[in-house]
Order: structure tokens, then C-alpha cells, then sequence
């Protein structure tokens, strides 16, 4: 009976490696998501920014045609 609880212990060890190494990579993960969803928002955030600046820019394009008779 020995036998068979040491192979049954080898392999609750090996399992527990396995285990251990899944729990560092996970980790690893975790902080490039991170990284991934900061960049991410940044650059939503120069999205925004530049959809405001094309829409002005838009707006005063308008103007300047208005002003020079060039609207269809």
C-alpha cells in the first residue's frame, strides 16, 4: 500500500508545480491587461480630442464658405 500513496503524492506535487507556474503566469497577465487598458483609455481619450478639434474645424470651414458666397 505504500506504493501506490507515494504515486498518488508524486503526482499531488506535480499538479502543485503546475499549479504555482499557472499562478505566475496568470499574474503576468493581469499586469499587461492592465497596461493594455490604460493605453486603451489614453487613447480613447485623444479620440475625444480629436473629434472636437474636427468638428471646430468643420464649424469654421462652414464659415469661411458662408462668407465667400462658395455654399451650394
Amino acid at each position: 500500500m505504500a506504493e501506490p500513496d507515494n504515486i498518488v503524492l508524486e503526482h499531488l506535487r506535480a499538479i502543485r508545480i503546475d499549479i504555482s507556474g499557472i499562478k505566475d503566469d496568470m499574474r503576468g497577465l493581469r499586469a499587461e491587461m492592465t497596461s493594455i487598458r490604460q493605453h486603451l483609455a489614453g487613447v480613447v481619450t485623444l479620440q475625444e480630442f480629436d473629434h472636437g478639434d474636427i468638428a471646430t474645424i468643420k464649424h469654421r470651414l462652414d464659415r469661411i464658405e458662408r462668407r465667400l458666397e462658395l455654399v451650394d
